[in-house]
């Protein structure tokens, strides 16, 4: 019978048995190459990759903040001959100063750090993209102790035990501190965590990352400010609010905001009007600032829309043309 043909011939039994296995195994890499040409981005680029990918299941408006701000100042791009460009701005504004008290009891200030490379950091510990670069900065600034000086500036975060114990458990090697209302406003609002921002040695604010960054551009531009060498080109470019929202006035062109059917003259009325108007969605910013701090505001978008429709419907008091054929007064009787 055929159930006990592979019973008395053993070697056809376990030539059967490996044949099945052969196909099965054949079977399990086709389909894994089929996932991968079909769909590359579930497997993983790299270590970095990971974390940018941690963004978008943290928070999608961080995420949409964060392409926003590379659109209008990229702070590193590679150009056609494999040459790295990194970005810092051409008049940079002092620092908000300001002195808290750190976690282990000292103050903490920009002033004591004056004449180091600053790297501010704010952060929180339920923020997963902050979480996954700790390591980073720690390395970072156990590298460069001696010129450079990390802060971090806890938000959104009253419990300060468990901050303690976190920077205790991860090793934190920088001072770290508590940040108020007030600090985040002055700094623009940090619409988005992790927000950095890079200080150079005189005390100016030179460029902002908001979102999680690959460690090597920190590294790349905490070289470039202390003047060691460093494998890219350095360009610089003019703050017109993606760094301080108060140079929201200087921009152009805003966020989601469509002003190709203005005339010159009324896309500079438009931008006046949108500087000049508070949005009133709650983030006491005008609406040229909210279009810059958050992009995916609605009630900034559709105002600053209506704003475009006035200015482009506007039309200038007409003139009557010279020489134009006027009724001629009624004769005078005798």
């Amino acid at each position: 019978m055929k159930g006990t043909s592979d019973l008395t011939n053993p070697r056809r039994a376990r030539s059967g048995i490996f044949l099945r296995c052969m196909r099965l195994a054949i079977y399990r890499v086709g389909v894994i190459l089929f996932i991968a040409v079909l769909f590359p981005r579930a497997v993983p680029a790299g270590q970095h990759e990971m974390k940018r990918a941690a963004l978008s299941t943290d928070s999608p408006r961080q995420t949409a903040t964060q392409e926003q701000n590379q659109t209008q100042a990229p702070e590193q791009r590679q150009e056609q001959d494999g040459e790295m460009v990194i970005r810092f701005i051409r008049d940079p504004d002092a620092a908000p100063e300001f002195a808290v008290k750190g976690m282990d009891g000292n103050a903490v200030s920009l002033a004591a750090a004056r004449g180091k490379v600053v790297l501010l950091n704010f952060w929180a510990t339920w923020c997963g993209p902050c979480r996954m670069e700790v390591p980073d900065l720690v390395e970072l600034q156990k590298k460069y102790q001696d010129r450079l000086q990390v802060i971090g500036l806890v938000v959104d975060d009253a419990d300060e035990d468990a901050v303690r114990k976190f920077a205790k458990r991860y090793g934190i090697n920088y001072p770290v501190a508590m940040a108020t209302d007030e600090m985040r406003f002055q700094f623009g609002g940090v619409p988005a965590l992790p927000t950095s921002f890079i200080i150079d040695a005189r005390g100016r604010v030179v460029q902002k990352h908001i979102g999680l960054r690959d460690p090597e551009l920190y590294e790349m531009e905490v070289r470039a400010l202390l003047g060691l060498p460093i494998n890219a080109r350095v360009e610089t470019f003019e703050d017109t609010g993606e760094i301080f929202l108060k140079h929201a006035n200087r921009a152009s062109e805003l966020p989601g905001v469509d002003m190709a059917s203005l005339t010159p003259a009324q896309k500079t009325v438009a931008l006046h009007r949108m500087n000049e108007e508070t949005c009133t969605c709650g983030c006491q910013y005008t609406l040229a600032q909210c279009r810059i701090y958050d992009s995916a505001c609605q009630i900034s978008r559709e105002r600053t829309a209506k704003i475009v429709a006035e200015c482009a419907n506007v039309a200038s008091t007409p003139k009557q043309h010279a020489g134009a054929t006027h009724a001629a007064p009624p004769a005078v009787q005798p």
